[in-house]
């Protein structure tokens, strides 16, 4: 990382605050953590949002995941497809299909994705991510055609899924997080 690594000992932050995170996290910290908790409020209300995002929606969590899947490749966010990939996979999305986005990225993948590993609608999500993250402007075309297939409710927590982990993504490739498994620097 390009910051040294929070410790309590650097600077303290309520225990309220670090107990939350722990909770979400499963009782560890991740190097994520460990560069948010250097402030308060950001630690705060970001593990606020970011628990929403990745537990409280109804939208379908496999094609939110692929949507941050898409997002950490276009982005150069490594740490962020080390966490995502596998969760990916545990939605119930396949190899195949994370193999497809790994070629689908070497293109543009904002222009129609023909990938045939991937069904239609993960197309539409991949090519909406990579709108949404390359453009950020999403044609009028695609949008209707993701219309036809999403709610409104599923539209909103897609779209906020995506532009939630570009957040991430951005802050992670700024101070050079590394994934969790390799040594903080």
């Amino acid at each position: 990382m390009r910051i040294p690594a929070w410790t309590p000992e650097q600077k303290h932050q309520p225990q309220d605050l670090v107990d939350a995170i722990l909770a979400r996290r499963g009782g560890e910290l991740m190097n994520l953590d460990r560069a948010l908790l250097w402030s308060e409020p950001v630690a705060r209300g970001w593990n606020v949002h970011l628990k929403n995002v990745r537990t409280g929606l109804s939208t379908s969590r496999k094609l939110c995941e692929l949507g941050i899947c898409t997002v950490a490749l276009l982005t150069g966010a490594k740490y962020e497809y080390h966490h995502h990939a596998p969760d990916f996979l545990t939605a119930g999305g396949t190899q195949d299909q994370l193999d497809a986005l790994n070629r689908v990225v070497q293109g543009d993948p904002r222009q129609p994705v023909t990938d045939a590993a991937l069904g239609d609608i993960e197309r539409l999500v991949v090519q909406y991510a990579a709108q949404m993250t390359r453009d950020v402007k999403v044609e009028d075309g695609l949008f209707a055609a993701l219309q036809a297939r999403f709610t409104t409710t599923e539209l909103v927590e897609l779209t906020t899924a995506i532009a939630t982990y570009n957040m991430v993504a951005r802050f992670l490739v700024a101070l050079q997080i590394t994934p969790d498994g390799e040594a903080p620097r």
